[in-house]
């Protein structure tokens, strides 16, 4: 059984000017780079595979089932996952997390060259289980460990490594489909790629360091810990999700996610197998760029964190309301020509730009869901809840998402116009929340040395007050 308790041995406060001694291996920038690998090779690489379209499949209906039993899944494995922290520790819960995605893609292997249909539901079941573990953790993980001075950043760089999973899929796909300029299924020699190196993310996370091993420049020890009882630790979390701060956000995550298997089927329905595969090496390469942009932004604390986060808002908001009224205007069209764009076709520009830019959308908007958290949270424990919390959200709104896009219609025209619908309604209760950071002194996201320390102790004393 894992320690309870996470976190670092009590230490008197040092001197602010002091230089800390930060160990390669111990630092925040190892522990984001081994986060980063594992979300390279698990969650990275099946958002590769389904940025093919369909999971690299000629028709995206079954796939979309799949993908839509996984993310049911999720929401349950997501909200449990904070009472499995106390038993397993976070370090567990990362490494139980990986398991699954292996089976998902041997799943689509079988489909894919012998047309086998079971596996790709079963390997789907397997993959929810533990992928809802793996999301709530390395959530968790992202915004707990790194100082609030570059958590910004540091979640711009954990994020680009799932999507350089996306940009090397797309890439040994392009190389491998490159003369394929039709309709059609991927090669399966993709899959097998894929496969090794999603079993290798589970050997990866047991090089991530315990929270209390972890150190910053700051010299501020890493809290991320769970007291209570599976469940109180399961009513405290049920009870977050329903506080107002959370609920109004639940559409803005919608709006967010809901858009990854609109713009997937959108991908496999209109575009050549040659096509798909830019799509998926040039949306990540594009994705990456913005998200460490806007990561950059959100670390700008010379800046105030009131238009920080106000201005990111509206930027995000506006480009996802341009592009979503690109995108409706495009399938409306399509629905009844019912083209097949190959890059050499005439009208290609318009029909691709919008699905480059919506996958960028959907990193931005992944990047700004965990500053949202980080402010919303006021202790480790709510740190650990709200991040399986956002997880839990995210896979409900993917479920109906994916579910809606195995029917034909929806997948063809639905699909963008109910995300269009949502980004239109997410917009007030979200900007009720966001408009109330940095209005206080009550929470700020820099901190010195000195109050970390101290706020340390003042943690310490009463969880020791707790526990009498």
């Amino acid at each position: 059984m894992a320690d309870v308790i996470e976190s670092t041995p009590d230490s008197s406060v040092r001197n602010e000017n002091e230089p800390v001694k930060i160990k390669w291996y111990r630092s925040v920038f190892y522990n984001a780079t081994i986060l980063g690998l594992c979300s390279f090779a698990a969650p990275g690489l099946w958002g590769a595979m389904n940025s093919l379209g369909a999971g690299g499949s000629q028709s995206p209906y079954l796939v979309n089932t799949g993908n839509a039993l996984t993310f049911c899944l999720m929401v349950i494995s997501c909200w449990f996952t904070s009472s499995a922290v106390r038993y397993i520790g976070i370090k567990g819960a990362l490494f139980v997390g990986t398991i699954g995605y292996a089976p998902y893609s041997a799943g689509l292997y079988l489909n894919n060259r012998y047309g086998v249909e079971w596996l790709v539901l079963v390997g789907a079941a397997f993959c929810g289980i533990s992928a809802g573990i793996f999301w709530a953790a390395e959530a968790a993980i992202a915004i707990a460990y790194p100082d609030e001075r570059n958590r910004g950043r540091m979640v711009a760089y954990w994020l680009t490594w799932t999507r350089i999973g996306q940009i090397l899929g797309g890439a040994v796909n392009l190389g491998l489909n490159a003369d394929r300029n039709k309709a059609g299924k991927v090669s399966y020699t993709v899959y097998i790629i894929f496969i090794a190196l999603q079993a290798s993310g589970t050997v990866i996370a047991l090089f991530i360091n315990r929270p209390a091993h972890v150190q910053r420049r700051s010299g501020k020890p890493v809290e991320l810990t769970i007291f209570d009882s599976p469940w109180q630790e399961i009513k405290a979390t049920t009870k977050t999700f329903f506080t107002k701060r959370f609920l109004f956000i639940v559409f803005w995550i919608g709006q967010g996610v809901y858009a990854e298997a609109v713009f997937f089927t959108y991908n496999a329905l209109w575009f050549s197998v040659r096509a798909r595969a830019l799509g998926s090496f040039l949306s990540g390469i594009i994705a990456v760029i913005c998200g460490n942009l806007l990561g950059l932004w959100l670390d700008q604390h010379q800046i105030a964190l009131k238009t920080r986060s106000r201005r990111a808002f509206i930027v995000i908001m506006t480009l996802q309301g341009a592009w979503w009224l690109w995108l409706t205007i495009n399938v409306t069209e399509y629905n009844r020509t019912q083209p097949l764009f190959d890059w050499s076709d005439p009208g290609f520009g318009r029909a691709f730009g919008v699905f480059v830019f919506l996958v960028c959308g959907f990193q931005l908007n992944y990047n700004f869901s965990y500053f949202i958290i980080s402010q919303l949270s006021t202790n480790p424990q709510e740190t650990i809840r709200l991040a399986a919390l956002l997880r839990a959200t995210e896979s409900a709104w993917q479920a109906v998402s994916y579910g809606l896009n195995a029917v034909p219609i929806i997948a063809a025209v639905g699909g963008p116009y109910i995300n269009f619908g949502l980004w239109a309604v997410s917009i007030v209760p979200a900007w009720l929340i966001i408009r109330t950071f940095g209005v206080d002194n009550t929470k700020t996201d820099i901190e010195t040395p000195i109050e970390a320390q101290e706020e340390h102790h003042k943690v310490k004393g009463s969880d020791e007050k707790s526990s009498d």
